[in-house]
C-alpha cells in the first residue's frame, strides 16, 4: 500500500478522447470520487464536449496543457483508441505524464495506447479480450486476466472491468480496508443472469457471433498497429471513430 495522499492530495487524471467507451472510465471514476483527498481531472487535449462510442456526452474539466504533475495517469478504451494509436502529439502527453507518474494504469483497450507510448515496455499488461494478440504485437506479455499488477503498472480488462480496477486502485493507493468499504458503498455483488461474461465460460456460437461482427474493426486497428510498429504511422487521423458493431 502506497502512503501517498495520507497529507497531501494524490492526483489522478483521466485521458478522455472521441470514442470512448463510457463505462471503462465511469466505473472507476465512481471508485475514485470516493477517495480521501484526491484531485480528480477529466483530461482532453481541448475542452470541447467529448462523445462516447455509444453516444453519451461529457465534458472535459483540464486540457492536456494545464495537467499538473499526475501521481496516477488513468487510460481507459474505446473505439476512439485507433485514431489515437497514431495522434503523436496523444501519445505525447501520455509518455510525458508516465515516464514521472507514480501509477501508470488503464482499462480495456486502454493498455494499447499505454504500450504505443512505449509505457509498457518491459512489464506485464491485459487488455479487452478482443485485443490480447494486439496487445502483444506491441512488444507487452499480455496477460489472461481481469487485473494485472506489475510494479507500478496496473492494467484491467475489457469494460466492466474497470470497477474491480478502480477497486485495485483503492487497495494500492489507501489499504484493503477502504477498498472493501468502497465495494460495500457501490453494492459491488456481481450475479450476472448470464455465465457468458468471458473465454472461458461464453458458449462456442456466442463466442463466433461476436467474434464476426467485430472482425472487420478488429482488422483495421491491426493494421494501424501495423502501422505503429513499422514506424510508417500517419499522424493524428481525425476520421469517425463511432463503430456500431465495434466492442472496445
Amino acid at each position: 500500500m502506497s502512503t501517498t495522499g495520507i497529507n497531501n492530495p494524490i492526483s489522478i487524471g483521466i485521458v478522455l478522447f472521441p470514442g470512448v467507451t463510457q463505462l471503462d472510465f465511469t466505473g472507476p471514476y465512481e471508485v475514485f470520487t470516493r477517495f480521501p483527498n484526491i484531485n480528480l481531472y477529466l483530461l482532453s487535449n481541448t475542452l470541447e464536449p467529448i462523445r462516447s462510442d455509444r453516444g453519451l456526452t461529457f465534458l472535459p474539466d483540464t486540457t492536456f496543457a494545464q495537467a499538473p504533475n499526475l501521481d496516477v495517469l488513468f487510460v481507459p478504451g474505446g473505439p476512439g483508441i485507433n485514431a489515437k494509436l497514431e495522434d503523436k502529439n496523444f501519445l505525447d502527453f501520455l509518455k510525458t505524464q508516465g515516464e514521472q507518474a507514480r501509477y501508470v494504469t488503464s482499462v480495456c483497450t486502454g493498455s494499447l495506447l499505454l504500450a504505443a507510448a512505449g509505457l509498457l515496455d518491459g512489464y506485464r499488461a491485459t487488455t479487452h479480450w478482443l485485443s490480447f494478440e494486439l496487445l502483444a504485437m506491441l512488444g507487452v506479455e499480455a496477460v489472461k486476466q481481469r487485473i494485472v499488477i506489475d510494479r507500478n503498472r496496473i492494467t484491467g480488462g475489457g469494460v466492466t472491468a474497470g470497477i474491480d480496477f478502480g477497486l485495485a486502485i483503492a487497495a494500492e493507493l489507501f489499504g484493503e480496508t477502504l477498498a472493501q468499504e468502497i465495494q460495500l458503498q457501490i453494492e459491488y455483488n456481481p450475479q450476472p443472469p448470464f455465465n457468458s461474461g468471458s473465454l472461458d465460460t461464453a458458449s462456442a456460437d456466442v463466442l463466433e457471433r461476436v467474434q464476426a461482427a467485430s472482425r472487420n474493426f478488429q482488422e483495421s486497428r491491426r493494421q494501424i498497429i501495423q502501422r505503429v510498429i513499422s514506424g510508417k504511422s500517419t499522424g493524428d487521423r481525425t476520421k469517425d471513430t463511432q463503430q456500431s458493431l465495434s466492442y472496445d
